[in-house]
C-alpha cells in the first residue's frame, strides 16, 4: 500500500540541514493529506454535515455543567480542588528542581503504556507535563462521578465522552510532549515526520476523504493466499450469503455437520486466518463436516433487508442446503458475536414452529440479553437511534467504517491513539497482524436490519424478555431445548462476560458456560498449539455474579477448543465416511473463500 521504509541504521546524529529539508517534505506530504481530505468534499462524494454524535455530546456535557454551575458554592469547590492539585504539583516540581526528594502529586497506572518510557519520570519537564495531564484527567472524571441527579444513562454517556476527550488530549499524542517521539525526531533529523505524513496522506486517500487508520500492514495478508486458505467450495448462494463447505481431511467424520454463523459486521475469515490459527481448519482436522455462511457486503439495493430476511436467507437457507448436500436434517450450530444473536433468534423461531433442525448450539462471545451490554449502551437511546435511522435511511446502509470506529472508541488508547503515535509521529508502519486486519475489514449493514437489531436488542432487550416478534412469531428462548455451549471472554469490551453469563439462564435446555482468557477476538481465536491463555468452567449459571462464578470455577490451561470438541462428541458421537463437497443438487459454484468475502467497503 505504501513504499515507506524505516531507516534501521545504528548511527543517528542530528543534522540541521536535513531536519529543515525533512520539515519541508513533511509539510508537502501534509498538503497532500489535506488535498486527499478536500477532494471528495469538493466533488460532493463526502458531505461534511455536523455529526449527529456531536449534538449528543453537547447535550450530555451540558447536563453535567448545569449541576456544577447551578450553585456558586459547588462551582467554587470545583475550582478549589483543581487548584490544590496544581499547587501540589508545582511544589513537588520546585523541590525536585532544587535537588530534593519529592513524592509525585499523582502517578500513572503501571498498566498505562503511554507513559512507559523512563524519561516520563527522569526528565523534569516530561514528568511535570505528565502529572499535569493526569491531574486534569482525574478532575474531569470527578466532574462526572460527583455530579448528583444524573440518570444512569446520561452518567454513562458523560463518562464515555470524557474518557474520549481525555485520551485525545494526552501529551503522548504530540511530538513535543512525547519524549520517545521527540528523541526519534531529533535522532532521524525529522525523517520520522516525513514517513508519518506520507502514511497520513495515504490513509486519508484510502478512506476516500476520511482518515482510515491502518492497524496492520495488508501486504502479506491476502485472502485465498495466506489467509482463508482452508480448501473448500461455495455450494450455495443467495442475495445475502454464500455457503461454503470444506473438504474433509479425515477418513470418517461426525454424522451431524456443523453450521457456523459468523457476524455480518465483519467477515467470516476471522475463523479461518492463517492455517495455524484457523478454527475452521482445526474443526475439519477434528473430523467435522464444516459449513460456513459468508455474508454479503450489502449496498443500497439491499438496504431494506430485515432481521427476518437474514434469518431466512441465512441460517434457515443454509440448513436446507446442508440437507441437500449431506442428507442430514439436523446440524450442530455455532454463532459468533451478532451471528450468535441471530442464531439464538433462529433457534427460538424453530422451537415455536416445532421444527427440529438442530442438535446443539454453540455461542462465541454472543449476547441474548443486553442488560449488561457494557459501553456500547452509550450509543443506544431513542434520540441517538432515531438520528442514526435518519442517516441510514438516506444512505440505505450503515457504513462499516462507522461501526468499526465505534468499536475502536471502546478502547481508544489501544486501537486509535497508539496507532496515531506509531504511524504518524514515529513513522513506523504497523506489522502484518491478521486479527487487526480483520478488524479493519468491516462491512456495511442494511438500514432495516441494523435498526431492528438496535431497537429490539440493545434498546428494548426483547429477546430475553420473550417479547421479540420475528416473522409474526413471538420468540421464547426457554423453548430452545438443545444443549448449549456458551463461551464468553474475560476481557471482552463488545460482549461483556457478565452479560453472556447472565444470558445463559434464558435457554430451556442444558447450558455449559465457559469463560476464556483474553478478549473478544483473541479469546475465541486461540488454537491449542499456541498454548496461550486459559479457560474456566463452573456448572453454576443461575443467580450468580461473574465474580462469584469465577471464584468457584476450575481453571484449565490453554485453549477451550478441545473442551468444545469433547462436548460436541458427548452429544452425538456417531461417525460416517467423509463426505464429498456438494451433491448433484448442489454442485460447487466456486472455490473458497468465495467472492462475497472479497468485496471491501
Amino acid at each position: 500500500m505504501n513504499d515507506v521504509k524505516i531507516d534501521t541504521g545504528l548511527t543517528k546524529t542530528f543534522d540541521a540541514e536535513a531536519f529543515a529539508m525533512n520539515l519541508a517534505r513533511a509539510m508537502e506530504s501534509g498538503g497532500k493529506a489535506l488535498a486527499a481530505y478536500l477532494k471528495p468534499r469538493e466533488s460532493g462524494e463526502v458531505k461534511d454535515n455536523p455529526p449527529t454524535e456531536l449534538a449528543e455530546v453537547i447535550r450530555t456535557m451540558t447536563a453535567v455543567a448545569e449541576y456544577w454551575l447551578a450553585d456558586n458554592e459547588r462551582a467554587a469547590d470545583l475550582q478549589t480542588r483543581i487548584a490544590k492539585g496544581y499547587l501540589d504539583l508545582w511544589g513537588s516540581a520546585v523541590r525536585r528542581l532544587a535537588g530534593q526528594e519529592a513524592a509525585p502529586a499523582i502517578a500513572p497506572s503501571p498498566r498505562d503504556k503511554r507513559f512507559a518510557d523512563p524519561e516520563w519520570k527522569s526528565n523534569h519537564f516530561f514528568d511535570f507535563v505528565m502529572q499535569l495531564y493526569l491531574l486534569s484527567a482525574q478532575w474531569a472524571h470527578d466532574l462526572v462521578r460527583n455530579a448528583e441527579g444524573l440518570d444512569p444513562h446520561t452518567r454513562k454517556k458523560a463518562e464515555f465522552y470524557i474518557q474520549q476527550i481525555v485520551n485525545a488530549l494526552a501529551p503522548s499524542n504530540f511530538v513535543f510532549t512525547n519524549p520517545e517521539v521527540l528523541r526519534e525526531t531529533l535522532a532521524s533529523s525529522g525523517d520520522n515526520l516525513v514517513r508519518g505524513m506520507q502514511m497520513l496522506a495515504e490513509d486519508i486517500e484510502a478512506g476516500k476523504g476520511i482518515l482510515k487508520i491502518r492497524q496492520s500492514d495488508p501486504a502479506d495478508l491476502q485472502l485465498g493466499v495466506n489467509m482463508a486458505v482452508t480448501p473448500g467450495k461455495v455450494i450455495y448462494q443467495n442475495e445475502l450469503m454464500q455457503l461454503i463447505q470444506y473438504e474433509p481431511t479425515t477418513e470418517k467424520v461426525l454424522r451431524t455437520p456443523l453450521l457456523i454463523v459468523p457476524p455480518w459486521i465483519n467477515k467470516f475469515y476471522i475463523l479461518d486466518l492463517r492455517p495455524e490459527k484457523s478454527f475452521i481448519k482445526w474443526c475439519v482436522d477434528q473430523g467435522i463436516t464444516v459449513f460456513v455462511i459468508s455474508w454479503v457486503n450489502p449496498d443500497r439495493s439491499l438496504g431494506a433487508k430485515t432481521w427476518e430476511d437474514y434469518m431466512k436467507e441465512g441460517p434457515l437457507a443454509a440448513m436446507d442446503a446442508i440437507e441437500k448436500a449431506t442428507g442430514e436434517m439436523k446440524v450442530h450450530t455455532l454463532g459468533y458475536c451478532v451471528g450468535g444473536t441471530l442464531l439464538a433468534t433462529t433457534l427460538a423461531w424453530l422451537a415455536e414452529k416445532r421444527r427440529v433442525r438442530t442438535t446443539s448450539a454453540t455461542f462465541l462471545a454472543a449476547q441474548v440479553d443486553f442488560t449488561h451490554a457494557g459501553d456500547l449502551l452509550v450509543f443506544v437511546d431513542e434520540g441517538q437511534i432515531s438520528a442514526l435511522e435518519r442517516d441510514m435511511q438516506e444512505a440505505g446502509v450503515l457504513e462499516g467504517a462507522r461501526m468499526a470506529m465505534a468499536f475502536n472508541m471502546l478502547r481508544s488508547n489501544d486501537l486509535i491513539w497508539s496507532y496515531v503515535v506509531s504511524n504518524y509521529l514515529k513513522g513506523q508502519p504497523p506489522a502484518a497482524f491478521d486479527l487487526l486486519h480483520w478488524n479493519s475489514d468491516a462491512t456495511r449493514m442494511p438500514a432495516a436490519n441494523h435498526s431492528y437489531y438496535l431497537r429490539n436488542c440493545y434498546l428494548e432487550n426483547r429477546l430475553s424478555s420473550g417479547t421479540m416478534v420475528l416473522d409474526n412469531t413471538l420468540l421464547d428462548l426457554s423453548k430452545v431445548k438443545v444443549p448449549v455451549y456458551n463461551l464468553a471472554t474475560r476481557e471482552d469490551h463488545i460482549a461483556p462476560a457478565d452479560s453472556v453469563l447472565y444470558g445463559s439462564q434464558f435457554f430451556g435446555g442444558p447450558v455449559k458456560f465457559v469463560l476464556s482468557g483474553s478478549g473478544h477476538i483473541a479469546g475465541v481465536v486461540n488454537p491449542p498449539a499456541a498454548n496461550k491463555y486459559q479457560y474456566w468452567t463452573n456448572d453454576e449459571i443461575r443467580d450468580i455474579s461473574l465474580e462469584d462464578w469465577l471464584n468457584a470455577a476450575q481453571e484449565h490451561k490453554g485453549s477451550w477448543w478441545p473442551d468444545w470438541r469433547e462436548w460436541l462428541a458427548s452429544i452425538d458421537a456417531e461417525e460416517v465416511p467423509a463426505r464429498a463437497i456438494g451433491s448433484d443438487a448442489l454442485p460447487p459454484i466456486e472455490d473458497a473463500p468465495g467472492s462475497y468475502v472479497r468485496v471491501r467497503s
